[in-house]
C-alpha cells in the first residue's frame, strides 16, 4: 500500500495519563493509504495498545506492538487483512516476550491490542485483551469485539451480570495479552448482534460500514470509568476532537484510575 495525502473519512484520537499519577503506557496510531498506484481504493488503519506490567515497561511493549503491526500493515498489499493482522500481532507478541526475557527490568511486560482496518467502507478488526471497539449506528452503540477477561468469561457463563462485573475484584484480570510465553491467540470475530455465534461473528468480517456510522476504539481506562450509556450519549452529541476531549474528561471526573486513550472514526 502507499500513503495517501489525507484520509477518506474523518479520524481523530487522543490520550491522557489519568488522575492517579500513573505513567502513560497506552500507545495509539492511525494511518491512511491507497491500495496501490494502480488501485486508488482508500484505506484507514487504526490501533491502540495498552501496556501492562514489567516495572513501568508496559509502554515499551505497547510501542513494540504499534510499530511492528503498523509496519506490517503498511508494507502489505492489503489483500488479506485478517491474516496480515493475525501474523503481525503474533510476531509482535513473540518479540515482546523475547525482549522481556533478555532484559530483567522488562520482565513481565505485555500489552493488549485492538485494530480496525477499513478498506473503502469494509471493516476488519482484530483484538487481544480488554480494550474495546464500539460501533455507533442509528444512535445505538454496541461493542463489536469481546473482552478477553476473567469477568467476561463469568458473564458468558451466567455467573455475573455486567454491573457485578464492573466492581468484581477480578475485573482487571485479562486472559490474553501480547508478551505471554505462548504465541497469543488473536481474536478475529466481529460481533454485530448479541445473538451472533462465533461462526457468524467470523463471517461478519468485511462488513460494509454505512454513512453516519461511527467507530470508537478505546483502552479500558475509558470504559472502566464511564458507562456505555454515557459513552453513547457523548459520541452521539459531539464530533471529532470535542467527543474525544469529553470522553477523557468524563473518565477523569469519575476517578481517572488508568490511562485513557480513544480513537474516533466517522463515516
Amino acid at each position: 500500500m502507499i500513503r495517501s495525502e489525507k484520509p477518506h473519512i474523518k479520524i481523530t484520537g487522543g490520550t491522557h495519563d489519568g488522575m492517579r499519577g500513573k505513567n502513560n503506557e497506552d500507545r495509539y496510531a492511525f494511518f491512511h493509504y491507497l491500495l496501490s498506484d494502480s488501485d486508488p481504493t482508500p484505506v484507514i488503519f487504526a490501533m491502540i495498545a495498552d501496556g501492562i506490567g514489567g516495572h513501568n515497561a508496559g509502554e515499551v511493549a505497547a510501542e513494540i506492538a504499534v510499530k511492528m503491526v503498523g509496519d506490517s500493515v503498511s508494507t502489505s498489499d492489503g489483500s488479506q487483512p485478517l491474516e496480515i493482522m493475525r501474523e503481525a500481532i503474533e510476531k509482535a507478541g513473540n518479540e515482546i516476550y523475547l525482549q522481556a526475557e533478555k532484559n530483567k527490568e522488562q520482565e513481565g511486560m505485555g500489552t493488549t491490542v485492538i485494530c480496525a482496518w477499513i478498506i473503502e467502507n469494509q471493516l476488519y478488526i482484530a483484538s487481544v485483551g480488554n480494550s474495546r471497539i464500539y460501533l455507533l449506528r442509528n444512535e445505538k452503540m454496541m461493542q463489536i469485539n469481546k473482552d478477553h477477561s476473567w469477568v467476561q468469561e463469568a458473564i458468558d457463563l451466567g455467573v455475573l451480570d455486567k454491573m457485578e462485573a464492573r466492581t468484581h475484584p477480578y475485573s482487571s484480570v485479562i486472559r490474553r495479552y501480547l508478551g505471554s510465553p505462548e504465541t497469543v491467540e488473536v481474536d478475529l470475530r466481529l460481533w454485530l448482534d448479541l445473538e451472533d455465534s462465533d461462526t457468524t461473528a467470523e463471517k461478519n468480517q468485511g462488513t460494509h460500514l454505512l454513512a453516519g456510522d461511527r467507530l470508537l476504539l478505546c483502552s479500558d481506562g475509558l470504559n472502566d470509568m464511564v458507562y456505555d450509556e454515557k459513552i453513547q450519549e457523548i459520541i452521539c452529541s459531539k464530533s471529532g476532537d470535542l467527543a474525544i476531549q469529553e470522553l477523557i474528561e468524563e473518565a477523569n471526573n469519575n476517578g481517572g484510575n488508568d490511562n485513557i486513550t480513544c480513537i474516533l472514526i466517522d463515516l
